[in-house]
């Protein structure tokens, strides 16, 4: 079947030749014509499957009739990251260059002012992500009565970002007799409670059984050992070795950790990038323009570049770390293998990782089969001098209140012995009036305590070697005494 035969306008289908498209995927192919006859639609598929051309074509086509009103958008678009707004924008630019469409994004990092401006002129599509749309309608500068369309896109990634109570607050705001829209990849639970309070008889298009991978992805995993360097050199030795790489994304679990692996490669010669949600919104354009572009081979990134992101000729997938959510997983490898093309997932796994490594295999139905060869790791002169920085902060975050196990050590010591190096030879003259100080080497030791009974056989009368520290102290007599 051709788009042609899907009821698409003649700009929407001149525009989609214009890009070189000339069969529709399965979900596109199955959800056009139900979004066309104004009917409510849940869709189920995997990532790079086109998910976003199924609603963005017919609602370029339904958009042809109406005008915009200031400050009361007609169709409403929620996603649940920025990036993620911004490629779904980019795709009503380019399906829509033939109509005279506003279309407004919403996102956090953008100044209150500018986006003012763009609803005040009217808006045909908005697409936002859900804090700045509420934070829009509680200043009163947008009104969501006119909205004739709602689509919620990757549902169940707002759901892991905490997003539900926001996108109920948003579905009371927009008109009860709205058209609804709502595309996952998987559906938990409290997913299936939303479709069933905001979706009226929908129809279900499934092109793929929930939390499914593409078979096009060749899976393996790694085993590693526990320590990050270990893992640091063997991420590299497995970039250097990898067959037909020409670009990956190197995903991990934290932000700081993305820091930390991404100033790892830079220094042993990779050109890479990173991405993660505590940069600027200019930055994580700029990083996710570059990789596009193949200025940068290299990615390492969070989760907020797992999701639905269209970079269609990703090669290779590493999981730095294995994902604690299995449907992460899936979101994950997702970014290659897109479009029919083939890709290759490889997963650092440590010990520690077996539990979510089980929890994965048991998600998507198949075992993750082990990578062949011998990948024995021999720490580096370069790393070597990075692990000496690494243990300092594992201890000191192990040390409790200021203090590190360095020092908690210390304090263990014979303190005759520790304050040999920084104490003079000589005791300073005792001041008048107060009780002579014990001399260091009289000082008991707190290492390991002797057995009682020998203690008593070498204790001499007038020998307070056996006291603890805290008894030999000076006793200040109290004023007036």
């Amino acid at each position: 079947m051709s788009f042609s035969n899907l009821g698409l306008s003649e700009k929407v289908l001149a525009a989609v030749a214009a890009t070189g498209y000339t069969n529709p995927t399965p979900i596109q192919e199955q959800a056009i014509p139900h979004v066309l006859a104004r009917r409510d639609v849940l869709g189920i598929a995997q990532t790079g499957t086109g998910k976003t051309a199924a609603f963005v074509l017919p609602m370029l086509t339904i958009l042809e009739k109406g005008r915009a009103r200031a400050r009361m958008p007609r169709t409403l678009i929620l996603e649940p990251t920025r990036e993620l707004a911004a490629q779904v924008k980019e795709n009503f630019d380019r399906y829509g260059a033939g109509q005279k469409l506003n279309v407004a994004l919403l996102i956090g990092g953008v100044s209150f002012g500018d986006q003012d401006a763009k609803l005040m002129r009217g808006v045909d599509v908005l697409i936002a992500t859900p804090g700045r749309l509420l934070d829009h309608t509680e200043r009163g500068g947008l009104l969501l009565t006119g909205v004739e369309l709602l689509v919620i896109d990757e549902a169940d990634r707002m759901l892991d970002m905490g997003f539900i109570p926001d996108i109920e607050r948003i579905c009371k705001l927009v008109p009860f007799t709205r058209q609804t829209l709502f595309f996952t990849a998987t559906m938990p639970a409290e997913i299936r409670r939303i479709t069933e309070a905001f979706l009226h008889n929908p129809q279900k298009v499934e092109v793929s059984k929930p939390a499914t991978t593409a078979v096009t992805v060749t899976q393996s995993q790694v085993p590693a050992g526990r320590e990050a360097h270990e893992k640091r050199e063997l991420l590299r030795r497995l970039l250097r070795e990898a067959k037909d790489l020409k670009n990956a994304i190197i995903f991990c679990n934290r932000k700081r950790e993305v820091a930390i692996v991404h100033k790892s490669l830079q220094k042993h010669g990779f050109s890479v990038g990173a991405l993660h949600g505590d940069m600027d919104q200019p930055a994580r354009m700029a990083a996710l323009d570059q990789f596009r572009k193949g200025e940068l081979p290299l990615l390492v990134a969070s989760d907020v570049a797992a999701r639905g992101l269209d970079i269609p000729e990703v090669s290779h997938v590493f999981n730095f770390d294995v994902p604690h959510h299995p449907d992460d997983y899936v979101h994950r490898i997702g970014r290659t293998g897109r479009a029919g093309r083939t890709g290759t997932a490889i997963s650092i796994v440590t010990p520690l990782d077996q539990k979510s490594i089980a929890a994965i295999e048991k998600l998507i139905g198949q075992s993750i089969p082990r990578a062949e060869g011998d990948y024995e790791v021999h720490t580096d002169a370069a790393e070597q001098s990075e692990r000496p920085r690494e243990q300092r902060g594992r201890e000191r975050s192990r040390g409790g209140r200021g203090k590190s196990a360095r020092g908690q050590q210390r304090s263990h010591e014979p303190r005759s012995e520790a304050r040999h190096d920084s104490e003079p030879r000589h005791a300073p003259e005792p001041r008048r009036g107060s009780r002579q100080q014990p001399h260091a080497s009289h000082v008991p030791s707190i290492g390991r305590p002797e057995p009682r009974r020998q203690r008593e056989v070498d204790t001499e009368p007038g020998d307070h070697s056996h006291l603890p520290a805290f008894l030999l102290r000076p006793v200040r007599s109290p004023a007036g005494a």
